[in-house]
């Protein structure tokens, strides 16, 4: 074999080389939407997945103490005691009080929200003080104004802040499917959901 026809013989495999490494690239980038999607995903039902367990544990924390935890304001994972101040404005959950995973699967704590009537001792006969409501991304109301969410806890999403009116901290909360503009994920506990839960553990009336 002549020199030049070996030289010719090593171009021509650096060009495959070339070829396939493009070809490899060209899978790849197209297999890189598809794998951030399915994370992505991943992370959505995990943090649904965690926050059903937060609403049985805020319920169990009720037939336990009579009451709904206070927010943790000071970022020590309990709930503020004395809660009075906490519990007129939006905080974190209280993790550690309630025993649950401290945040979601985006690496963010959970945002908390109580009505002041139901952070201490209730009674069956017990009312709503805060005007807490939740709606759809058309503003279209979720809860009616004769049973309002008393707790409220949400989720910032993959984009690790608040979205529409979850930003305003003004006691109206949101949650929709997610879109571009908001990827929000919450869950609400509503009075009659606890009623019966504490009714039926002999707690209530």
């Amino acid at each position: 074999m002549t020199a030049n026809a070996h030289a010719h013989q090593s171009g021509f495999s650096l060009v495959e080389l070339a070829m396939v490494l493009l070809i490899v690239g060209l899978l790849l980038g197209g297999l890189m939407p598809t794998i951030s999607s399915q994370i992505d995903q991943q992370r959505v039902n995990e943090t649904r997945k965690q926050l059903d367990e937060i609403k049985q544990a805020l319920t169990g924390f009720s037939v336990a103490n009579g009451r709904l935890p206070c927010a943790d304001t000071n970022l020590d994972g309990e709930e503020d005691s004395p809660c009075t101040a906490a519990a007129t404005t939006e905080g974190l959950l209280p993790w550690k009080s309630l025993g649950i995973a401290e945040q979601d699967a985006w690496q963010q704590v959970w945002r908390y929200r109580v009505d002041r009537n139901f952070s201490k001792p209730f009674t069956l006969t017990t009312g709503f003080t805060d005007n807490l409501i939740v709606q759809n991304n058309a503003n279209i109301a979720l809860t009616s104004a004769t049973e309002r969410p008393i707790a409220i806890v949400y989720s910032w999403g993959r984009n690790l802040v608040a979205d529409g009116q979850n930003a305003s901290y003004n006691g109206i909360y949101q949650s929709d499917v997610p879109s571009p503009a908001f990827d929000d994920i919450a869950i609400w506990l509503s009075r009659p959901v606890l009623f019966n839960r504490m009714v039926k553990a002999g707690k209530l009336p």
